[in-house]
């Protein structure tokens, strides 16, 4: 309870002033865009803000499981690590399904894009279809390459022991169970590792989605020069951006990488929107977010990204966990990670009124 208060008072004065913020300027700027809303000088402004806002709300995010040890509350084996994940992976879970589709749906059926083909085909459902689809095959076929190795290694090592068969069974009937302990060990050995590479393959795929939407995200605040536009962005993206960054540090804690790996997932999660924004800024001259080019690639790879963070939403993180061993076994705790869930989902859902 002690963590749990802890962690409430650490993350309150940080989400509050966010949420409070949003629909405040979201007023101011439907105030301003009666007279138009296009300021260069104060879009700058706002992108500086948003750069170091966004990017030290990322480091949070990601961060704080990384640094569960100093606070055993939020160790992968305890109840408030599940609630915890839960509720980000109901950000995730509405990060796909209320912000990155309907803008895939926006880009890909724009007026200024030609009828036809865009505006005959649904090739936002299309796309975010097939990605889900190829997120499956890899996180099917990561996981047969692994066993067919494991499988192997295994008949290897039976061969071994049949090969001085008469001593084993010699031992064993003497009572030392030497091989059969062996086996079990084996076993054991190759679940927990098995486990472990599933953990690696969520953590990677979760990565990409993200740093997709991500660097799309940045590379439109970037090039925009409407500061209504921008105020409430920020407000929104640096919630999704902390909450999300938690469901994937947690992924990352459990898929228990070295040091090293672990800083440069934290490092590229929590700089490829800031340096989305820089790359905007720079190709704001050229870049136009009205141009068939920009919205059919923009469209496209939120498509993409809508797929992949809606089939490990609700597969890898929520299916595999609410259909696993320890909340299972524990109604109340199931009841708490579904309450956490909905409201990460609900929070990031109504984000999307304003952003």
């Amino acid at each position: 309870m002690a963590s749990l208060s802890k962690f409430n008072a650490l993350s309150f004065p940080i989400v509050i002033p966010i949420l409070l913020s949003t629909p405040l300027a979201f007023a101011e700027c439907e105030a301003e865009s009666m007279h138009g809303c296009h300021d260069k000088a104060e879009s700058k402004k706002l992108k500086i803000i948003a750069i170091v806002s966004i990017l030290v709300a990322s480091m949070i995010g990601v961060c704080s499981p990384l640094f569960s040890r100093l606070v055993p509350a939020f160790r992968p084996d305890k109840d408030l690590f599940m609630v915890v994940k839960a509720f980000a992976s109901g950000v995730i879970l509405a990060t796909g399904y209320m912000h990155v589709l309907p803008d895939s749906f926006e880009d890909l059926t724009s007026d200024f894009l030609p009828e036809n083909p865009w505006r005959k085909f649904p090739f936002t459902t299309f796309v975010a279809m097939l990605s889900a689809l190829v997120t499956l095959m890899v996180d099917s076929f990561a996981m047969s390459m692994y066993k067919k190795r494991s499988a192997n290694a295994l008949v290897a090592d039976k061969g071994e022991m049949l090969e001085n068969g008469n001593s084993q069974i010699e031992n064993f009937e003497h009572g030392h169970g030497h091989a059969l302990a062996k086996i079990i060990s084996n076993d054991g050995q190759d679940n927990k590792e098995s486990q472990l590479l599933r953990h690696r393959v969520i953590a990677q795929v979760l990565e990409l989605g993200i740093i997709v939407h991500s660097v799309v995200i940045g590379l439109a605040i970037g090039a925009s020069d409407n500061p209504c536009t921008i105020r409430p962005l920020i407000a929104a993206i640096c919630f999704h951006q902390m909450f999300e960054g938690m469901g994937l540090g947690g992924c990352i804690l459990q898929a228990e990488y070295r040091l090293k790996t672990k800083a440069i997932m934290a490092f590229f999660f929590a700089t490829t929107t800031p340096l989305g924004i820089v790359l905007g800024i720079g190709l704001s001259s050229v870049y136009s977010e009205t141009s068939p080019t920009a919205l059919i690639v923009v469209g496209l790879l939120n498509a993409c990204s809508a797929g992949l963070l809606n089939y490990m939403a609700m597969v890898d993180l929520l299916a595999a966990d609410f259909m696993g061993p320890k909340l299972q076994a524990n109604m109340k705790l199931q009841v708490w990670a579904y309450i956490a869930v909905l409201l990460g989902a609900g929070i990031m859902a109504l984000m999307a009124k304003w952003a």
